[in-house]
């Protein structure tokens, strides 16, 4: 058989021979000349292929490639030449250091390609840095909060001192001091930027209210109160970490109510106590997050809102979604301000109220923020209901007594209660039960206490001249929720106490036995005292002061109990920082004289913070027609 000629390396087709001819030569003993050069070309490109291969190859490959090479015979060449082409062109005794090189250069290429990737990120991660740097700077610039308008300080009187001038008092006020420096040295050493303490556990703590996340709460809660009684390195602890910490752009889902009466209320009263202009500027970038709550069809906020996106909702048991009449009922006073400071007007809610049909009278606890109808009617001026009431008479008393519509508002709203929810007990004690569709229910809560102060204070100016009535009816209160107290084996109060079935002031159900160092009791003794200095409330408040140094007292601040008829109670471990706000500094004012925060200059909110009365002349207050 006849061997085919190789093709042309070049790919060229073959010439077309004439039909009937062979393709193939016929008697050819040896091969051409060209032919051989084509030969010679294969065998050098298949020599310079294989050893070209071999320096791709991993190091434990190249060894048994050397190896199969020496012995592997060529079709095309035999062994004897094959091998002296091999050593000629790849000494076996360089192989090693050959391979040795190759890897040196390998492994210090490599290197100095990694040291390249490694400045070349850190060149990059630093010119990112200073662009970042840059543009936060510039939004700052340009986006950051405007400078607010110069606007005069109203009237501030009696800021300072206090001092009862009576020993015995003065000592009792002291006690009242050390038990605030003992509850804030706790939290500056246990639970510091935390919301709250938890003084067994000695740690931060944190509710829901604040969507667990770690605002300081117990910082500005507590600010005003430091101030009061002179403990100024203490506030100015707090207002260093509010100047440097206090960010309200973190993704958490607030109350608005308890922000308000809490923040707010808190920088606010910090602000006009001291001068510092943190304060003003913190409290209105904080009411600026707090604005998109408004955003439903009738106005009524939302109960809840995320500060960083802005979405707001409402608990999930408040009835039918409905939106809660003390929530949404008591952003007046702090929105007032704002408005003062700043000049935006706020959203005011008199209005939609004023349209709406109340059944005999009176507000139920729950209001439909999208349909502007109410929820179950349930009416309460204890929880739900009871800072609705206060801050209609105190929007009348911080405008200098100009707001008539909140006094007209205020007198209807007090006049349906006591004609529907006011009783005496069997033993002669008055109490505010809750009206639940049609049905009085006989049971007054700790809250509810507040309203004896709430009387006393709105009697000055009450029609049909009622001041002698509403002073006597908050006497009663007083008297009631003394009661409730002294009924207790702590001589502490309970959460909720009956009127019914031979009990009277007197808690029923474990789960109302407890007391979490709430002051509304306090409260009320303290206007009562002021209204008529009977020596009798300041003692109730010193009883009440003694038992809570003596059993709600531990060494990592103070706790509340879970059962005030117990005489071996035990903690809830919170220390609530409503307890620094308002009951240390209700009983501090207690036995200051007078002439400290006056009533006719400040004006409390329902969180014990001070605001100023404001003469404002002609600026009109949101939602009021009336000009001032």
């Amino acid at each position: 058989m006849t061997t085919p000629a190789l093709l042309p390396l070049s790919g060229r087709r073959i010439p077309t021979l004439s039909p009937g001819a062979s393709s193939f030569p016929h008697h050819r003993a040896t091969l051409r000349l060209s032919e051989k050069f084509i030969l010679l070309l294969i065998l050098s490109a298949f020599i310079t292929l294989c050893f070209g291969a071999f320096f791709f190859l991993p190091d434990n490959s190249k060894h048994n490639v050397i190896g199969v090479y020496y012995h592997y015979q060529s079709p095309l060449l035999s062994c004897t030449s094959q091998g002296a082409i091999s050593a000629h062109i790849f000494p076996v005794h360089d192989q090693e250091s050959l391979r040795d090189k190759i890897r040196a250069d390998h492994e210090r290429a490599l290197q100095e390609a990694k040291e390249k990737l490694r400045k070349s990120k850190e060149e990059l991660k630093a010119e990112i840095q200073t662009e970042k740097t840059k543009v936060v700077e510039d939004l700052k610039k340009k986006d950051g909060p405007k400078p607010l308008p110069p606007v005069p300080m109203p009237k501030l009187v009696g800021v300072k001192d206090g001092d009862p001038g009576d020993p015995d008092t003065k000592e009792k006020r002291d006690k009242i001091r050390e038990m605030m420096k003992h509850a804030w040295d706790s939290y500056r050493q246990y639970g510091w930027g935390h919301n709250e303490l938890k003084p067994i556990a000695k740690k931060g703590h944190s509710t829901n209210i604040f969507g667990n996340s770690q605002m300081g709460a117990t910082i500005v809660d507590a600010l005003d109160t430091l101030y009061i009684m002179g403990l100024h390195d203490e506030f100015k602890d707090g207002q260093e970490w509010i100047k440097q910490n206090l960010d309200f752009s973190v993704n958490a889902e607030v109350s608005v109510f308890e922000v308000n009466i809490r923040f707010i209320g808190g920088l606010l009263a910090a602000y006009y106590l001291s001068g510092q202009e943190v304060f003003k500027v913190k409290a209105v970038q904080l009411a600026e997050k707090l604005l998109p709550a408004f955003n439903t069809p009738t106005g009524i906020p939302w109960a809840m809102v995320n500060l960083k996106s802005g979405v707001g909702r409402n608990w999930g048991w408040a009835s039918a979604g409905s939106s809660i009449l003390a929530e949404f009922g008591t952003l007046h006073m702090e929105f007032v301000h704002l408005t003062y400071l700043t000049g935006n007007p706020v959203m005011h809610i008199r209005k939609l109220l004023a349209k709406m049909d109340r059944p005999n009278g009176l507000y139920p606890n729950y209001l439909n923020p999208r349909t502007g109808r109410w929820g179950q009617h349930h009416t309460s001026v204890g929880g739900l209901g009871d800072s609705f009431y206060e801050y209609l008479l105190k929007a009348w008393l911080m405008s200098d007594k100009t707001d008539t519509e909140a006094r007209k508002t205020y007198d209807d709203a007090i006049e349906a209660i006591e004609r529907h929810l006011i009783r005496k007990s069997n033993g002669g004690l008055t109490f505010i039960g809750e009206w639940k569709n049609g049905h009085l229910e006989r049971k007054m809560g700790h809250l509810t206490c507040f309203a004896g102060g709430m009387f006393a204070l709105g009697a000055d100016g009450s029609p049909d001249d009622k001041a002698g009535h509403y002073l006597q009816l908050g006497a009663e209160i007083a008297h009631t929720c003394h009661e409730s107290y002294d009924r207790t084996v702590l001589k502490l109060g309970p959460e909720a106490f009956k009127f019914d079935s031979g009990l009277e002031a007197v808690a029923v159900r474990q789960n109302e036995k407890y007391y979490i160092l709430r002051p509304e009791v306090i409260e009320t003794y303290w206007y009562m005292w002021r209204f008529t200095h009977d020596p009798k409330y300041r003692q109730w408040g010193w009883e009440a002061a003694q038992a809570i140094d003596k059993y709600c007292r531990v060494s990592g601040g103070f706790s509340g109990v879970k059962d005030v008829y117990s005489s071996n109670p035990t903690y809830d471990d919170v220390q609530q920082s409503f307890f620094l706000a308002e009951t240390l500094k209700y009983l501090y004012l207690l036995f200051s004289s007078d002439e400290l925060l006056p009533l006719e200059n400040w004006v409390f909110n329902t969180e014990a913070h001070p605001l100023p009365v404001l003469h404002l002349g002609n600026i009109t207050l949101p939602g009021s027609e009336t000009q001032r």
